[in-house]
């Protein structure tokens, strides 16, 4: 990406960062509550876009999940039931980095599901998805798309970079055999799935900036809160001079070594 691209996404994204501040106060004043769940193959982009959302928004108000394998616990509760904690109270946002959308396409991929199992998820996932939507949580459904040479050569960086090999799991290298088999499981997952009350949006990932843009832009059109300008802080004159830090002889302070 070259200087005029990278300053336009810069750009782009300051603009949406502050519409997305907008989006968090129109939650907080309207009660609504808000979940959005990133789904897409490994290496797609989903975190550095949720990374992307999250940046300049109010911490007390937004939650991301990203839940790890179930415990031997976990696995013999009713399969929902380890995402309902997670989601929002009144006026929060709440990512979901992978959902409970790992029993559409990673499970059945990868064998770690029965197909019974897999057959009473695609069943009971709209009925699940309606009683969300009658409660009030509105749920929007983003699928991350990248093409497999891309994906290879994510992989191929991270695999290179060693602050990037934690992101490679012995599932996702596993998974990169089964980029057809994936594709075939995406697509009956939307099919099944798929309904006005919780849409699905597949995102172009194959440029990730380009595709973080467009997924934002697409997420605050969804949700039509008034354009309410974010108010202005006028900060009164300190009495007297600014006053140093004077901390007690016991204190033991950290080197200067930068």
């Amino acid at each position: 990406m070259g200087k005029q691209a990278k300053h336009h996404y810069r750009k782009a994204m300051k603009e949406l960062q502050l519409e997305l501040i907008r989006l968090q106060h129109g939650l907080k004043r309207s009660g609504k509550r808000l979940v959005v769940i990133f789904e897409g193959r490994d290496a797609a982009g989903k975190g550095g876009t949720i990374k992307a959302i999250t940046e300049s928004m109010d911490t007390r108000s937004y939650r991301i999940a990203a839940l790890s394998k179930p415990s031997e616990h976990e696995s013999t509760q009713w399969y929902f039931q380890r995402y309902i904690e997670h989601l929002p109270s009144a006026g929060e946002f709440v990512l979901f980095d992978r959902s409970w959308y790992n029993r559409a396409v990673v499970e059945p991929a990868m064998g770690f599901c029965s197909k019974d199992e897999y057959k009473a998820f695609l069943d009971a996932v709209p009925t699940f998805e309606k009683l969300l939507a009658d409660d009030g949580i509105i749920l929007l459904k983003y699928w991350l798309a990248v093409d497999q040479e891309e994906q290879e050569e994510r992989f191929n960086q991270r695999a290179e970079n060693p602050l990037k090999r934690w992101k490679l799991s012995p599932v996702d290298t596993a998974a990169r055999q089964k980029y057809t088999e994936i594709g075939k499981l995406r697509d009956t997952m939307i099919k099944h799935t798929d309904a006005k009350h919780a849409p699905w949006f597949v995102v172009d990932f194959n440029d990730q900036k380009r595709g973080r843009v467009n997924l934002i832009r697409h997420l605050l059109q969804q949700l039509p809160f008034d354009d309410e300008p974010i108010a202005e802080v006028e900060l009164s004159a300190l009495k007297g001079k600014p006053a140093h830090e004077h901390v007690t002889d016991k204190a033991v302070w950290v080197p200067d070594t930068f």
